[in-house]
């Protein structure tokens, strides 16, 4: 796990929404008021590897990476960040680190949103997953990403991102201003890719 994590409980609260794939919900309903802070935050494991003949198992790493993608009302990208480019250039969105193992408890990457800052000529937030290494979703288990409210680490929505598949990428969601709030739709298409580049059509054909 990244040094710089934002600080977030290990428990999931009771009035965290557990989403559904294409489920949409106000972020600011579930937070109960205003909200300017979210973090992203991603988690996963390797799965163990059979060695020779199938005699044990052994660790492995596998390095997933999180980028969020900030789209125009044109459905056109203005910005990136991942872990080549950790800050957004109007300073609203920050990425904690690279996590290239999946090892430790909680989450291994994290995305912080300063709402309040995010240029209004961006629309929508678009987060994905990719598989750094090329490993598929079937060597991955307990992955998930979840939105925490980064005012006062309330667990606000979770998605669960395991599953078996040869696909090495997933576009997890969006958020997105609509009626002068700010809303989460869990996308979770499953898509391949290595870089973020190469996810930028499945990004826009989410949008």
């Amino acid at each position: 796990m990244g040094s710089d994590l934002v600080s977030s409980p290990s428990t999931i609260f009771s009035y965290g929404h557990q989403l559904q794939k294409g489920q949409k919900i106000s972020l600011e309903k579930e937070a109960g008021g205003s909200l300017t802070k979210i973090i992203m935050g991603l988690g996963w494991d390797a799965k163990k590897k059979k060695t020779f003949f199938g005699l044990g198992s052994k660790d492995q790493e596998i390095d997933l990476d999180a980028s969020c993608a900030l789209f125009d009302e044109q459905n056109q990208p203005v910005d990136i960040v991942f872990f080549g480019q950790l800050a957004s250039r109007d300073g609203s969105i920050r990425h904690t680190g690279d996590n290239r193992t999946g090892a430790g408890d909680g989450d291994d990457e994290q995305i912080v949103v300063d709402l309040s800052k995010v240029s209004p000529s961006v629309k929508s937030l678009v987060f994905v997953v990719n598989s750094f290494t090329g490993q598929s979703f079937a060597e991955i288990e307990n992955a998930f990403c979840r939105v925490i409210n980064g005012g006062n680490n309330q667990e606000l929505a979770k998605y669960d991102l395991s599953c078996n598949g040869s696909h090495t990428a997933m576009v997890m969601a969006k958020v997105y201003r609509h009626n002068g709030e700010w809303k989460m739709h869990a996308i979770g298409d499953n898509t391949s890719g290595r870089t973020f580049q190469d996810l930028l059509p499945a990004m826009k054909a989410s949008l």
